[in-house]
């Protein structure tokens, strides 16, 4: 089955460093620091990062944060409950801009 988005191509991702190499070496300075332990563990900080990954919508993200969560010790229900949280946040965040279309309306007189 063909897809907008390859898994294949997850593994090519360090090729959008080559015509950046100095940016790519700073951003994995720092994407490394991110996810080394500190005051959350690198199990908790991969469960943030796969429930993330699912309320932006990127598949290579979800891929790659399901398989680090798994060598980390999550387990199924508990990557589950962190992308319901994700998706109870998105959808609240959706649902509070709904004032913004309140202030409009009232705006125009409706």
């Amino acid at each position: 089955m063909e897809s907008y988005y390859n898994p294949a191509d997850l593994s090519k991702f360090a090729t959008i460093g080559e015509e950046a190499p100095e940016l790519w070496e700073k951003f994995m300075a720092y994407y490394s620091a991110v996810f080394q332990a500190g005051a959350l563990s690198t199990r908790e900080k991969a469960l943030i990062a796969l429930a993330v990954a699912h309320a932006v919508q990127c598949p290579y993200c979800i891929e790659a944060y399901t398989q680090e969560a798994l060598e980390k010790g999550s387990n199924e229900e508990q990557m589950t409950e962190a992308i319901h949280v994700a998706a109870a946040i998105k959808g609240g965040a959706a649902l509070v801009h709904g004032v913004q279309m309140k202030n409009v309306c009232k705006k125009l007189g409706f």
